[in-house]
């Protein structure tokens, strides 16, 4: 298999210019970074959504620095040709710029992160200006905020009306001019996601923002249905059900244990008659029933 480079923030603004839209992924873990490379991903991002489909929390609220770091590193082991993304953990960047750096500091040198990702607009525009001067590029993220859904009142669609949608479009642009090398979309209408990213110069990566957007984002276990009692979500395609797969196997398998049919004669290893000799003393030892 042909190893691919890992993209940069140069390339990743010419291909904006280019028309060639940016594919991401969520990725948790070293087997699931290595199949997301090997498919040609240009970008995975370590979410903390992670809290809620890896770590069974009910919201990203939990999740930790060290959750990030942990999980990104074993992502940086498995996709070591592709742009790694890990998301700041909540109330990790909203302090002193000290502490804030500290954190990105963790992220960059411990878990091998290429950029991290921070949620909100204008209200953290100095702290993304910070991190940028400070040499980590940024990737900005608007809309539908996970980290602020006690806040917003729940998992609700962004730019509805003028001024949500304004807000937003002054978000973005906040973004952009504190440094941020591209901005993920979240659950914001189609004509409002398209308007940003028209208006922007730097990428913008939609997750339910429509067509308008240089690129998408979605969850791996979205993607592949890899969950039990999978729940549809409108923004989101399947192309795959290893879920179902990954159940019947097991099932299968624990069947298979239960009825003795596994293992069979190929998965076991003979010793010879001497061996057993020296067990049980001379003479045939029946084999185990």
């Amino acid at each position: 298999m042909a190893v691919k480079n890992a993209l940069n923030i140069v390339k990743m603004k010419k291909m904006k210019q280019d028309k060639i839209p940016l594919s991401m992924i969520t990725a948790y873990d070293y087997p699931s970074a290595q199949l997301a490379e090997e498919a040609g991903i240009d970008l995975i991002l370590v979410g903390d959504s992670l809290g809620n489909v890896v770590l069974g929390y009910e919201t990203t609220i939990p999740v930790t620095v060290e959750d990030m770091v942990y999980h990104t590193r074993s992502v940086a082991r498995g996709a070591q040709h592709t742009f790694i993304v890990t998301d700041l953990p909540f109330l990790t960047y909203h302090g002193s710029l000290d502490e804030t750096l500290r954190q990105v500091r963790r992220v960059m040198q411990e878990g091998h992160a290429h950029a991290v990702k921070l949620e909100g607009g204008a209200e953290i525009a100095q702290t993304v200006q910070a991190v940028v001067q400070a040499g980590v590029p940024v990737l900005g993220h608007i809309g539908l905020t996970p980290q602020s859904v006690n806040q917003i009142g729940g998992y609700r669609i962004q730019g509805k009306d003028e001024q949500d949608a304004k807000r937003l479009m002054a978000d973005a642009k906040a973004l952009e001019q504190a440094g941020a090398f591209a901005i993920v979309l979240e659950l914001v209408t189609e004509e409002v996601a398209d308007a940003i990213s028209k208006e922007l110069k730097i990428p913008t990566i939609g997750i339910g923002a429509g067509r308008g957007c240089d690129g998408q984002v979605l969850v791996f276990h979205d993607v592949l249905k890899y969950t039990s009692l999978y729940r549809e979500k409108k923004f989101v395609k399947t192309y795959a059900d290893i879920g179902e797969q990954i159940r019947n196997g097991i099932s299968e398998y624990v069947n298979e244990v239960k009825t003795r049919a596994f293992p069979g004669e190929q998965h076991v290893f003979s010793a010879d008659e001497k061996v057993l000799d020296g067990l049980y003393g001379k003479g045939k030892v029946d084999s185990p029933s």
